[in-house]
């Protein structure tokens, strides 16, 4: 007997007896196919840090925190601003303010973890050891870059002002009743931490990958007082809050006295309820602590030592929105230039928008009553073609000693709407022998490292850190405007 032969043969008479009918036929549905996987995986999140590189990074010297004296003010001696002397005698003894300041290095990072089997498992389609440690100094620049621009160690902002409530109109929808209203106030990161459907964030303790745990807040200040109103069915509730120094953003809790929970979180220090409210949300019983801060393992970022200062421009809009001067500006851009004019000889050198104010100042600079005073140029290309879309790149600063300067104004993902952020990079060469040579600076005492810890268990546990501070020396070239509505 041939083997071959007879399986040969009985395949044969098979399908001669129909059996290829019978539902044998082989299709891509089988799944018997290759499976077609490009290599490696595509990273498809944004990592934009354009203060971690625009902010210049200069090296520590060790110790706990980076000092440093400055001298704030001159004056001289008789009248300040008269200096004659008579003949043959000598002027007083002129005086000067000097102070001490030092910014505490904290410490930056994140930690990343790789089983054996994920490491085995991603063979031939990415080296999974170096992916993972570049995604995870991402991550770690990316929290980095948040801490540059608002990160919060010294600016509590406590409880928040109660807010004020009226009633009034014809049409809404939100059911009578006697509303209660209570709001929290928010730093950036309180901002960027909380949400609507999250809550707003708080404090949580971390378990780090060494097993040991340590607290972190969230950039929310306490609740205030409730304020109650008796609202009519066709009225509108609004609520507005005296914001504090610091505030950026403020979370609504909005019911029946005692059962308020989160309806909204807002960039203006008012909102308006004219619909039934949200249910299933934080209540506002979960907010019981200032948690603004991180005051022993954070620094202060560009925006809290703005607010911080006392001597920045800061301009709280309480939902006010940007006026159009007339003559091709923003009239409350011109304001803040001027005034740092004005008190300090200086002119910040850039500005940092969320895109909602990039729209609005484009919007008020080309308003219909400074169209004259603009020039557009159309390529000719005998197509008839004509592309729309503008927008006000750079911003045009009268108020320096050489006749002007441009600013450029960027566009920046983690600046909240309704706040415009600018400072000078260097202070102006009327600021002689100023010794600053720029007026913040990252002050690293290491920048950035990996470790990759010893073998415990079968997983490559690596973390990625950083130990720095960000020196602001001259924080009166700085401008805050913040709180602006949206129009």
């Amino acid at each position: 007997m041939n083997p071959t032969s007879d399986t040969l043969k009985l395949l044969k008479d098979a399908y001669a007896g129909g059996l290829a009918k019978a539902g044998n036929t082989v299709t891509t549905g089988t799944g018997l196919v290759e499976y077609d996987l490009q290599a490696p995986a595509k990273n498809l999140y944004p990592v934009i840090t354009i203060l971690g590189k625009r902010v210049p990074r200069v090296k520590g010297k060790g110790g706990v925190a980076t000092n440093w004296r400055q001298v704030n003010s001159i004056t001289g001696s008789g009248w300040d601003n008269t200096g004659f002397v008579p003949e043959g005698q000598r002027a007083g003894v002129m005086s000067l303010n000097a102070s001490t300041v030092s910014a505490s290095y904290a410490t930056l990072g994140e930690e990343g973890a790789l089983t054996f089997e994920a490491q085995s498992a991603a063979a031939g389609f990415e080296d999974e050891r170096a992916r993972t440690s570049v995604r995870v100094l991402q991550k770690a620049m990316l929290k980095e870059e948040i801490a540059i621009l608002g990160a919060n160690a010294t600016l509590a902002l406590g409880t928040a002002n109660t807010p004020s409530l009226s009633a009034a109109g014809s049409g809404a929808t939100l059911p009578a009743a006697t509303y209660s209203v209570i709001v929290v106030g928010l730093t950036l990161e309180g901002y960027l931490n909380s949400s609507v459907a999250n809550g707003v964030a708080t404090s949580k303790t971390v378990t780090g990958q060494d097993g040991q745990t340590f607290p972190l807040s969230g950039g929310s200040g306490n609740k205030s007082t409730n304020a109650t109103q008796a609202v009519t069915l066709g009225q509108t509730l609004t609520a507005t809050v005296v914001a504090k120094t610091g505030e950026l953003a403020w979370a609504w809790y909005v019911g029946t006295a005692g059962s308020e929970i989160l309806q909204t979180i807002t960039t203006v220090p008012t909102v308006t309820f004219s619909a039934p409210l949200a249910t299933g949300t934080q209540a506002a019983t979960a907010v019981t602590a200032d948690n603004s801060r991180n005051a022993s393992t954070a620094f202060n970022g560009l925006l809290t030592s703005a607010f911080a200062s006392g001597n920045a421009y800061t301009k709280q809009f309480n939902g006010a929105t940007l006026t159009a001067s007339g003559r091709g500006s923003v009239a409350e851009i011109d304001a803040m230039l001027k005034t740092l004019w004005d008190e300090y000889r200086v002119s910040p050198s850039v500005m940092l928008v969320n895109s909602q104010e990039q729209y609005n100042i484009t919007n008020k600079v080309l308003s219909g009553t400074s169209a004259s005073l603009l020039r557009q140029n159309v390529g000719v290309t005998g197509d008839g073609q004509i592309s729309a879309g503008n927008v006000v790149s750079h911003y045009y600063n009268p108020f320096t000693l050489n006749g002007g300067a441009m600013i450029p104004i960027l566009l920046h993902p983690n600046v909240p709407p309704g706040t415009v952020l600018a400072w000078a990079d260097n202070l102006p060469a009327q600021y002689q022998s100023n010794n600053v040579p720029n007026v913040a600076e990252m002050h690293i005492r290491r920048d950035w490292y990996d470790i990759e810890w010893p073998l415990t268990s079968r997983s490559y546990q690596h973390g990625i850190y950083c130990e720095e501070v960000l020196a602001v020396y001259a924080p009166f070239a700085m401008g805050v405007l913040s709180g602006i509505g949206n129009g």
